[in-house]
């Protein structure tokens, strides 16, 4: 049987191709793969997204799924749903379906799907991709025409000083006229073109070269950004202004970087507390992908999980507070270089070992991770009681590593630390212990909402930057992902900063987040039947 002709015109080159007869019943992705040009079929080639998007401009094709002829002058279609017709064909590969980069983990995140480079401003040379979050903002400069990262940048969110949740800031925008003026202000002059300007000064670029900015957050921050007022997000039924994609010119927001032709792209997002971060994580993890089930957990300044089972997609926010990245604790702090990461406790006589991040002689303080380890190691070795107050007997035979101060009792981790001693007192236990009940409530009521139990689920991907330094063990122990074990669990980082720096170099994606955005279900817990009584049960240590 004489072989059928692929004639491929791709954006930078053409190319024939000859398929035997015994490959002609393949799906189009697997023949092309064959020959060396893989297409970017994210999802695994089951047609759930428009990755391998292919121009049929002469000859017929038919669907795998039933045969059907389709004809040249077609709307644009999926290879992996379609298959020769027995003849020859030519075919156009648009830049956005060419596989160029695999699955990779780059230092802030994990990114689960390939991806085309197709940048969002076709003809800049750069771009920057930002998750401003509600205490942290992180930014990455990118080199589009290879897809790699030329610099990063992170510091904290300049509003901090404004209110450190998004409730206290929306409230201020309400009571104060000039609020908005000053938070849009401090995210975009005082925050993000500083991080800008210093990942351009890594490379050696310019920010008049940056031609094209992509931002992920949760919808206040975007708000915040926009100069868009949020009050109506603070009060029932909790409606923001927009969520949509939406384009600016940098000088807008009070950014200055690139020409006339540079532009903002604010990421879209579900609803007024499931943001564009969990857009863009969605993305980054696959999960829309997957049949499931599959969880998403965004343990960051406000706690948002997502759940998928089949093509359910259900999504909801938690009142988790800062507290696992350090906020509003004795010695809490975030994973820079100095803080305690990890640590192990012993009883007679007390004691802790402490793992710090880096080099650092002294510790600074304390990170998320560490938190976690010490409500098991404690509630492990007799040091707390399930309610997280410190065990009487304990207490009585620490001598001076417990104390009493207005806020109840606090033990004392380390005497000399960088900036002073190191303590947790019972007030901080209380918070984790909040933040926690948060979460692990959240997760259970989307399962059952989708009649799933914790073992039912393939994957959970845990988001936000203190998971890559978490023991899985000590997470599911003390109750923050109850009933899952380790093997679920995959770790995933900042995949808010990983979604915007896909969509910034496969502008396809930023459509596909639109679609997961317009089909995800966001339930308020708090009017869900049995979430009271599941974080109540939650708020104690196993």
């Amino acid at each position: 049987m004489t072989p059928l002709r692929i004639d491929l015109q791709m954006p930078d080159e053409r190319r024939t191709v000859a398929v035997p007869g015994a490959e002609a019943a393949l799906p189009l992705t697997e023949v092309l793969a064959r020959r060396g040009f893989p297409l970017n079929a994210r999802c695994g080639g089951r047609g759930l997204c428009g990755g391998c998007e292919v121009e049929l401009r002469t000859g017929s094709l038919s669907r795998v799924a039933d045969g059907a002829r389709v004809d040249a002058g077609a709307a644009r279609l999926k290879a992996c749903q379609m298959r020769l017709h027995g003849e020859g064909v030519g075919l156009e590969v648009p830049a956005g379906s060419l596989l160029r980069h695999q699955p990779a983990v780059v230092s802030e995140f994990r990114l689960n799907i390939p991806w085309a480079r197709d940048p969002l401003a076709p003809g800049a040379r750069y771009g920057a991709a930002v998750d401003v979050g509600t205490t942290t903002v992180a930014l990455l400069l990118c080199d589009l025409a290879t897809g790699t990262v030329a610099g990063e940048a992170s510091a904290f969110n300049a509003q901090i000083r404004f209110g450190e949740d998004v409730v206290t800031r929306i409230q201020r925008c309400a009571s104060e006229s000039d609020a908005l003026r000053q938070l849009q202000r401090a995210v975009a002059e005082e925050t993000i073109m500083p991080l800008l300007c210093e990942a351009c000064r890594q490379s050696g670029v310019a920010p008049g070269d940056v031609g094209a900015m992509v931002v992920a957050g949760n919808t206040t921050m975007l708000h915040l950004l926009a100069g868009v007022d949020p009050t109506f997000m603070g009060i029932f039924p909790f409606r923001p202004a927009f969520l949509g994609h939406r384009v600016f010119a940098p000088g807008d927001l009070g950014l200055v970087f690139g020409g006339p032709s540079a532009r903002v792209h604010l990421l879209p997002g579900a609803a007024a507390y499931v943001g564009a971060d969990l857009a863009a994580g969605m993305i980054a993890t696959g999960m829309i992908y997957e049949d499931g089930p599959v969880l998403l957990i965004d343990v960051g300044t406000n706690g948002e999980i997502i759940a998928k089972a089949g093509n359910r997609l259900v999504g909801c926010a938690t009142a988790a507070g800062p507290a696992f990245e350090g906020a509003g604790l004795t010695s809490g702090m975030r994973a820079v270089t100095g803080a305690i990461e990890h640590m192990r406790l012993r009883t007679e006589p007390f004691g802790a070992e402490l793992g710090l991040i880096g080099a650092a002689s002294r510790p600074l303080g304390i990170c998320g991770s560490a938190y976690v380890d010490f409500l098991l190691e404690a509630r492990r070795s007799g040091i707390l009681q399930a309610n997280g107050r410190f065990e009487g007997a304990f207490s009585s035979r620490a001598g001076d590593a417990v104390q009493i101060d207005a806020q109840g009792r606090k033990l004392l981790l380390h005497a000399h630390g960088a900036s002073g001693p190191i303590w947790i007192s019972e007030l901080d236990i209380a918070r984790l212990l909040q933040a926690k009940a948060a979460i692990a409530a959240g997760s259970l009521t989307l399962l059952e909402l989708l009649g799933i139990a914790p073992s039912d689920v393939k994957g959970v991907y845990l988001a936000g930057g203190f998971g890559f330094h978490l023991s899985l063990e000590h997470a599911i122990g003390c109750g923050l992902l109850p009933g899952f074990v380790a093997d679920q669990i995959h770790v995933v980082g900042n995949t808010s900063l990983g979604g915007a720096f896909l969509a910034l170099n496969d502008q396809r994606l930023v459509g596909e987040m639109v679609g997961a955005c317009a089909a995800m279900e966001v339930i308020e817990l708090n009017l869900q039947a049995g979430f009271e009584n599941a974080f109540i049960d939650q708020l104690a240590l196993p």
